[in-house]
């Protein structure tokens, strides 16, 4: 593995490569050894300087290495320059992500997600890449103009990249539909996000019996998981895991996983689940942080969850709004969550009241469906009634209901 940065980053560069060892534990590869270049600015034609992949060069062939790893993104002339000079693969941070991506994608949805984000990842990467790029086509079925290899390629990669694109709308407006359908059963949803492994997937098999795949290893979990949890008061709510965050997280996959992740910025509540027993937890909180203004979540409220609190280490962590601390294996601590999961999302109500014709049956049934009911009496044909309603399901309500309701607070 390969680190390059300025002296002051030290401590960051060898956070990362650890990181970036337990990604390759997560691909198969085994770590034989890791080199750091301190540099003040990257190179722009090798990242690192031209010595150093001397040195890469010689100890890949006296070792007989099959990978090397850098723990940033090649630029495409820094990849074709490093593949040229060193005798193995050369891979970055982003292609390591890429194909743990593909490695672990079950369903077909995230199956188009990983494909698209490897070919835009590729497509600026495919010049120089070896002499057969640049072969001019010849022979029966080839004579006109001619076109090199490479832009055959290209057009093709093109083309797929269009069709993927296209598929995953599909997809997408087949979710918008499911969404609806929640919106108009007033169904709540509340996402757990997170750094990668830390915890979301236990949680959710803890809270809900949900059987989703639990293992010690970066992006376990990458498609989403969605399952019905019953809270303290009696209402249900739809509990869905999502893939974990990491930090530099390409921008491939965020853009490819964006029909995915859309449902974070719908739900009512965002679980932010948090290794608290990680030596750098915070910086991994804000990592998910800035995902998730990203992904335009930003103002979805959240509970953050400091998961791992049976473990030892760990500094002591705080963060704005609602927090719990719990062990995402015992049983009290799961309880006082879903109360604290129960109180945060009832927390904004409004008192007020409406008077709905009787003749507007689903209208009386919704109300009574979503508000706690304190008075009602009938007078002429008309329900007259007061209630108290969580702010959240106010918002949701058409403007003709609403048109209908006082709010007295």
């Amino acid at each position: 593995m390969v680190g390059c940065g300025s002296g002051r980053e030290t401590a960051s560069i060898h956070s990362s490569l650890t990181e970036l060892e337990r990604l390759a534990h997560t691909a198969g590869a085994i770590v034989v050894d890791t080199v750091i270049q301190h540099r003040d600015a990257p190179d722009p034609g090798w990242l690192i300087g031209r010595g150093k992949v001397e040195e890469l060069a010689q100890t890949v062939e006296e070792e007989k290495i099959d990978l090397i790893l850098f723990d940033r993104e090649l630029s495409p002339v820094q990849l074709v320059n490093l593949e040229r000079r060193i005798p193995c693969k050369v891979l970055d941070r982003t292609q390591l992500i890429l194909d743990i991506f593909a490695m672990r994608a079950r369903t077909k949805e995230g199956s188009l997600q990983v494909e698209l984000a490897q070919l835009e990842y590729s497509l600026p990467r495919l010049i120089g890449r070896g002499k057969e790029m640049s072969r001019l086509g010849g022979g029966i079925g080839t004579r006109g103009p001619g076109e090199k290899k490479l832009e055959t390629d290209r057009r093709h990669i093109r083309r797929r990249i269009r069709d993927l694109k296209r598929e995953l709308e599909g997809v997408r407006k087949h979710r918008r539909l499911h969404q609806n359908r929640r919106r108009k059963m007033d169904m709540i949803q509340v996402a757990l996000v997170g750094y990668t492994n830390a915890g979301k997937s236990t949680l959710l098999n803890r809270l809900t019996g949900a059987g989703v795949m639990e293992e010690d290893r970066l992006f376990a979990t990458l498609d989403p998981t969605s399952r019905f949890l019953d809270l303290p008061s009696g209402e249900k709510v739809l509990l869905t895991d999502t893939v974990g965050f990491i930090r530099n997280l390409p921008h491939h996959l965020v853009a490819a996983f964006r029909s995915t992740l859309e449902q974070v910025g719908e739900a009512d509540l965002l679980l932010h689940v948090v290794d608290a027993s990680h030596p750098e937890a915070m910086e991994q909180m804000k990592s998910v942080e800035r995902v998730l203004e990203d992904l335009g979540a930003g103002e979805v409220p959240v509970l953050t969850v400091f998961n791992k609190a049976d473990r030892e280490g760990g500094a002591i962590l705080s963060a704005e709004g609602e927090t719990i601390r719990i062990s995402a294996y015992d049983a009290d601590d799961r309880e006082r969550l879903k109360e604290k999961i129960d109180r945060v999302l009832n927390a904004a109500q409004i008192h007020g009241s409406a008077e709905i014709p009787v003749s507007r049956g689903e209208m009386i049934s919704r109300l009574y469906r979503v508000a706690e009911i304190v008075h009602s009496e009938v007078t002429d044909l008309t329900l007259r009634v007061e209630f108290r309603l969580p702010l959240r399901r106010y918002e949701r309500m058409s403007p003709e209901m609403k048109s209908l309701i006082r709010k007295d607070i």
